[in-house]
Protein backbone atom coordinates (compact mmCIF):
# COMPACT_ATOMS: atom_id res chain seq x y z
CA UNK A 1 0.00 0.00 0.00
CA UNK A 2 2.75 2.43 0.90
CA UNK A 3 4.40 1.96 -2.49
CA UNK A 4 1.13 2.78 -4.30
CA UNK A 5 0.72 5.96 -2.26
CA UNK A 6 4.33 6.91 -2.91
CA UNK A 7 4.00 6.37 -6.66
CA UNK A 8 0.73 8.33 -6.75
CA UNK A 9 2.26 11.21 -4.80
CA UNK A 10 5.33 11.26 -7.04
CA UNK A 11 3.25 11.30 -10.21
CA UNK A 12 1.06 14.07 -8.83
CA UNK A 13 4.08 16.21 -8.00
CA UNK A 14 5.59 15.64 -11.44
CA UNK A 15 2.37 16.49 -13.25
CA UNK A 16 1.76 19.62 -11.19
CA UNK A 17 5.34 20.78 -11.71
CA UNK A 18 5.11 20.26 -15.48
CA UNK A 19 1.88 22.26 -15.61
CA UNK A 20 3.44 25.17 -13.74
CA UNK A 21 6.45 25.18 -16.05
CA UNK A 22 4.19 25.39 -19.08
CA UNK A 23 2.13 28.20 -17.51
CA UNK A 24 5.27 30.15 -16.60
CA UNK A 25 6.53 29.91 -20.17
CA UNK A 26 3.18 31.12 -21.53
CA UNK A 27 3.21 34.14 -19.20
CA UNK A 28 6.81 34.99 -20.17
CA UNK A 29 6.06 34.69 -23.88
CA UNK A 30 3.03 36.97 -23.67
CA UNK A 31 4.93 39.51 -21.55
CA UNK A 32 7.82 39.70 -24.02
CA UNK A 33 5.42 40.19 -26.93
CA UNK A 34 3.83 43.28 -25.36
CA UNK A 35 6.46 45.98 -25.83
CA UNK A 36 4.79 49.38 -25.82
CA UNK A 37 5.94 51.78 -28.52
CA UNK A 38 5.64 55.55 -28.50
CA UNK A 39 5.80 58.02 -31.34
CA UNK A 40 8.22 60.61 -29.96
CA UNK A 41 7.19 63.01 -32.72
CA UNK A 42 3.55 63.15 -31.62
CA UNK A 43 3.20 61.92 -28.03
CA UNK A 44 2.83 64.18 -25.02
CA UNK A 45 5.34 64.11 -22.17
CA UNK A 46 3.28 61.80 -19.94
CA UNK A 47 2.94 59.20 -22.69
CA UNK A 48 6.67 59.33 -23.46
CA UNK A 49 7.57 59.01 -19.77
CA UNK A 50 5.28 55.99 -19.35
CA UNK A 51 6.60 54.18 -22.43
CA UNK A 52 10.36 54.73 -22.28
CA UNK A 53 12.65 53.03 -19.79
CA UNK A 54 14.79 55.47 -17.80
CA UNK A 55 12.87 58.53 -18.98
CA UNK A 56 10.92 60.37 -16.33
CA UNK A 57 8.46 63.19 -16.79
CA UNK A 58 11.07 65.99 -16.79
CA UNK A 59 13.16 64.30 -19.50
CA UNK A 60 10.00 63.58 -21.47
CA UNK A 61 9.11 67.28 -21.23
CA UNK A 62 12.60 68.10 -22.53
CA UNK A 63 11.98 65.78 -25.50
CA UNK A 64 8.68 67.51 -26.29
CA UNK A 65 10.23 70.99 -25.93
CA UNK A 66 13.16 70.03 -28.16
CA UNK A 67 10.76 68.63 -30.76
CA UNK A 68 8.66 71.81 -30.70
CA UNK A 69 11.74 73.99 -31.11
CA UNK A 70 13.70 71.93 -33.66
CA UNK A 71 11.07 69.92 -35.48
CA UNK A 72 10.52 66.15 -35.67
CA UNK A 73 13.13 63.51 -34.95
CA UNK A 74 14.26 61.58 -38.02
CA UNK A 75 16.16 58.90 -36.11
CA UNK A 76 16.12 57.56 -32.57
CA UNK A 77 19.76 58.62 -32.17
CA UNK A 78 18.71 62.26 -32.56
CA UNK A 79 17.16 62.00 -29.10
CA UNK A 80 20.69 62.22 -27.67
CA UNK A 81 20.61 65.92 -28.60
CA UNK A 82 18.06 66.38 -25.80
CA UNK A 83 19.69 67.29 -22.50
CA UNK A 84 19.58 64.29 -20.16
CA UNK A 85 19.01 61.67 -22.85
CA UNK A 86 22.16 59.68 -23.49
CA UNK A 87 23.10 56.97 -25.93
CA UNK A 88 22.47 54.22 -23.38
CA UNK A 89 18.90 55.46 -22.83
CA UNK A 90 18.28 55.42 -26.57
CA UNK A 91 19.76 51.92 -26.90
CA UNK A 92 17.54 50.59 -24.09
CA UNK A 93 14.48 51.97 -25.84
CA UNK A 94 15.12 51.28 -29.52
CA UNK A 95 12.25 48.79 -29.70
CA UNK A 96 9.93 51.29 -27.99
CA UNK A 97 10.73 54.41 -30.03
CA UNK A 98 8.59 55.14 -33.06
CA UNK A 99 9.09 58.11 -35.33
CA UNK A 100 5.84 57.86 -37.32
Amino acid sequence: MKINHLITALLTVLLLGAGQAVMAKDVTDSFEAEIVTVNVNQADAATIANALVGVGYSRAMAIVEYREKHGPFYSAEELTAVKGVGQSTVEKNLARISLQ
